[in-house]
């Protein structure tokens, strides 16, 4: 035999070098990581119909998003392939989705009127009922609905970030909606 050198990489070693990347922010982990699940991404989301050059993008987002959300990495949640290619079909689905979605139609912002002072103060008001049923929400509900609504996450972008299943998030989003809701009337 040559020099050849065949390197086998175990997930065991996916694990060490995801870890290396959550934990010391290692480029070198780093650059493995996507050296290996790149180009599969990128194959994973053209088998699922998507065009090579969105493909080759979606599979930059994917691993950029592994680098930025290394620390909420857990092994014991998921293997370090199942994490990237949920990240990766949740891409996937957000493009499809905004694929889809129409262009919005121009909105007429009304006129440069100033609000009344009454409108002003109710709306305070309303603020100010919103925060205290905020902060009546159990934890768990409470902090889905910050990521769902103030963070701009979908469901699945925020299973991915905790690792919780989706009908799990989507339960505890509509408990605590149906609770604001009584809350506020």
């Amino acid at each position: 035999m040559g020099n050849t050198v065949i390197e086998i990489v175990t997930e065991t070693d996916f694990t060490a070098l995801m870890i290396a990347v959550r934990d010391r922010q290692d480029k070198a982990a780093f650059a493995a990581l996507f050296q290996h699940f790149a180009p599969r991404v990128k194959g994973f989301l053209m088998k699922s119909g998507t065009d090579a050059a969105l493909a080759e993008d979606c599979a930059q987002d994917v691993m950029a998003v592994l680098w930025q959300k290394a620390a909420l990495y857990d092994p014991a949640r998921a293997s370090v392939a199942t994490w990237v290619f949920t990240i990766a079909r949740n891409r996937r689905i957000d493009v499809a989705r905004k694929a889809r979605r129409p262009e919005p139609e121009a909105l007429d912002w009304g006129s440069d009127v100033e609000p009344d002072q009454a409108d002003i103060y109710e709306a305070g008001q309303e603020t100010a009922r919103l925060v205290a049923a905020m902060r009546d929400l159990p934890e768990k509900q409470r902090a889905l609905i910050q990521r769902a609504f103030y963070g701009d996450l979908s469901h699945s972008e925020i299973a991915a970030e905790t690792g919780l299943p989706l009908g799990t998030i989507k339960s505890r989003i509509r408990l605590a909606l149906d609770r604001l809701r009584q809350n506020l009337s």
